[in-house]
């Protein structure tokens, strides 16, 4: 079979994927072309082809997700081959087999290969046919019979033993499964899985199998060509999950059984050849404490994690696929491979792990990661980028490689701290404090760390500054915001930041974070420039309780903390102060959101930390309107589990929304009546936007 060379390739994927394919396509001289959605016009994916063609509108659905629209940019761009990436169309065959019809040259598996993958039950019965260990799996009726005959959940959970896994049958990332421990919640469980399965993937048929308690997530990168060749490049450890999506991977295992590990590698290969695999693919294992290991999946496509694989072997993956689409052989594309090393990639999300990894919104202000020796940036955004609720929260994988894991872990830990991301909420701190973590250091990890070790907690011991740092970070975003509203006075701008012709009362902010309310007191002197030394000020902070923090009167907080401080320096975007006798230069960022609370971002060398700015002249109390339910973030209402005049119980879900290709349920925090219903299946909600609100006793209260 005569090798093709590809001339110009359409990526059919958005952000860090078609960066990350475009980049080695250019590197081989391949032209490449971006499809785009509305949303995304003006993204650096787009401005990096060499030609772009707009899909349609801003939803999934009606542009990555529409197959003609992207067979037509495929058409309008006399494109010769197409790279689905990781993620929408990349695992449906349709793509494949369009592809093969218009003779367009697809980068992946052959249609029919997908067809067997693509469903997790049809996977599991290959392996078992192939004589590779797997968990027994019901069918649920869902399903069609598929699998296993489409059973009746409660009959397939009792057989399978609680705990039990509901899992989607197509695609992956985590979506469309629910871990259910008792039979009471296994219905609930069961909807929510099928209603994610259909959203993300267009398919809602689910699975139940029984949960493995803490195993680890073992993955086998794998490799065929177009003729029978199929091999192996080594595995990668994806232990480390929340809400079962990998947050941080690396190449290759440590503490594995060397008989474990060539036992995966050669269950692997013989996946692989029993279903004529072509091109990139991964397939899953899990492994107990024993040394047990079952095959999970095959995933048809290039990893998110592929990165590490990439380090520790010097080989290019994506140009490795490009090169088995062409017709080359496998022995030629990849030639002899070995692990040198150590490589840990994190995945940096817009999210907020101390609110169950809520997903955050809105503009990057500032998106600044440091060039460091081992290191590698895949990002999907930049400084001045949008990050709305329509796509995955990632922003970018961090990879570290170096010649020991311990090195490695420093050296991600080092670059992700030191990085300035502003303008909304990261996971930043939880993964410095994960790899700064003696348990994952040692190699004692699992696909439970997270439940062992809440994000909170982990947070405090190693990835938030502390409680002192905390403090100086609040006096500093105290000055900068002071500074900022100097620079935008309409009168006396001239006059530098604090100055008074005499000594006045003190001035005050009030702040909160995850780990609540701070007030600050300072008063600046007279200002007057002429020293070379820093002027001393006066300057306290002090801990607000939940009932002190909006402060409606007198300024009554507990617990101050005057800090010795003096000021070299203080501008909008920069604060230089002398603290306890060391010196230590502060970066500030205030973006203005319309959408969200005013905060200030605050990065120096003893860490980072992100407040919100509270009202300067907040109203009385009793003069804000009814308090309601509100949505914690834009997203689209999936179910609405209540109605008017419905008595509910606390923790009862009363809405499902749906963000960055997540459910989000709401729960009552407490026993009421719901007294109205603002929102209907459907609707989009903003940020704020009141959902419901319930009566308590006599009056109206926060559901």
């Amino acid at each position: 079979m005569a090798r093709t060379p590809i001339r110009k390739l359409l990526v059919a994927n958005r952000g860090e994927i078609a960066r990350r394919v475009m980049r080695t396509a250019r590197a081989m001289g391949i032209a490449t072309v971006a499809v785009f959605s509305e949303p995304d016009a003006r993204e650096p994916f787009v401005v990096e082809a060499d030609e772009a063609v707009p899909i349609g509108g801003d939803s999934p659905a009606t542009s990555y997700l529409n197959l003609q629209a992207i067979m037509e940019a495929a058409r309008l761009s006399n494109a010769d081959a197409l790279h689905p990436g990781y993620g929408f169309l990349s695992e449906q065959p349709s793509l494949a087999r369009a592809c093969e019809e218009a003779g367009i040259v697809f980068v992946g598996p052959p249609a029919e290969v997908m067809e067997m993958v693509g469903s997790k039950l049809t996977a599991k019965g290959i392996a078992r046919e192939a004589g590779v260990p797997t968990l027994d799996f019901w069918a649920l009726p869902a399903a069609g019979g598929e699998g296993g005959g489409g059973v009746d959940p409660r009959a397939a959970a009792t057989a399978a033993g609680y705990p039990v896994l509901v899992k989607a049958s197509a695609g992956g990332g985590g979506r469309g499964m629910r871990v259910v421990r008792e039979a009471v919640d296994l219905e609930a469980a069961v909807e929510s899985a099928m209603r994610e399965a259909a959203s993300a993937f267009g398919d809602p048929t689910v699975f139940i199998e029984h949960y493995v308690e803490r195993p680890r997530h073992v993955e086998v990168q794998i490799f065929g060509d177009r003729y029978g060749k199929v091999s192996h490049l080594f595995e990668r450890e994806c232990s480390i999950q929340r809400r079962y999506q990998k947050i941080i991977e690396e190449c290759p295992v440590e503490s594995l059984d060397e008989h474990v590990r060539q036992g995966m590698y050669g269950a692997a290969e013989a996946i692989g050849r029993a279903i004529g695999y072509v091109g990139a693919g991964t397939v899953e294992f899990l492994v107990d404490g024993a040394g047990n290991f079952w095959f999970m999946e095959v995933n048809a496509r290039l990893q998110v994690e592929h990165a590490v694989t990439e380090a520790v072997t010097g080989v290019d993956l994506v140009r490795v696929q490009i090169m088995l689409a062409e017709g080359e052989k496998l022995e030629s594309a990849l030639g002899p491979c070995e692990v040198r090393g150590h490589a840990i990639e994190a995945r940096l999300y817009a999210e907020d792990p101390s609110r169950d990894y809520l997903p955050s919104a809105g503009r990057i202000s500032r998106f600044r990661i440091p060039d460091l020796p081992g290191l590698r940036v895949d990002a999907s955004v930049e400084t001045g980028s949008e990050v709305g609720v329509l796509y995955d929260p990632m922003l970018a994988k961090v990879i570290a490689s170096a010649p020991r894991r311990e090195e490695a872990a420093g050296v991600l830990a080092a670059a992700l701290s030191s990085a300035r991301i502003h303008g909304v909420m990261t996971n930043r701190a939880l993964l410095v404090a994960i790899l700064h973590d003696a348990e994952f250091l040692a190699g004692a990890i699992d696909t439970g760390f997270l439940d062992r070790h809440p994000p909170a907690e982990l947070a405090r011991s190693g990835g938030l500054p502390s409680e002192h740092a905390r403090l100086v970070h609040g006096a500093v975003a105290a000055l900068g915001l002071q500074a900022l509203r100097r620079e935008q006075a309409g009168v006396l701008a001239g006059l530098p930041s604090g100055w008074r012709n005499n000594e006045s009362g003190y001035q005050w902010v009030r702040l909160s974070d995850e780990r609540g309310a701070l007030l600050v007191r300072y008063r600046m002197g007279d200002g007057r420039s002429g020293s070379r030394r820093a002027k001393p000020i006066a300057i306290t902070v002090e801990q607000l309780s939940l009932d002190e923090s909006s402060l409606p009167e007198g300024l009554s907080g507990s617990s101050p903390s005057s800090l010795d401080v003096a000021l070299w320096d203080v501008q909008p975007g920069c604060v230089d102060i002398e603290e306890g006798g060391i010196r230590r230069r502060y970066e500030i960022d205030h973006p203005s959101h319309a959408s969200a609370p005013a905060a200030v971002f605050v990065d120096g060398p003893d860490g980072s930390s992100v407040f919100q700015v509270g009202e300067r002249f907040p109203l009385a109390a009793g003069s804000s309107g009814a308090p309601s339910l509100v949505a914690p973030m834009p997203g689209t209402v999936t179910k609405v589990g209540v109605a008017p005049g419905q008595a509910v119980e606390m923790g009862e879900t009363l809405v499902v929304l749906e963000a960055m290709k997540m459910e989000h349920e709401l729960k009552a925090p407490s026993a009421g009546v719901v007294d109205r219903m603002d929102v209907v299946v459907g609707e989009v909600v903003a940020l704020g936007q009141v959902l419901a609100v319930m009566k308590q006793g006599d009056g109206e209260t926060i559901l």
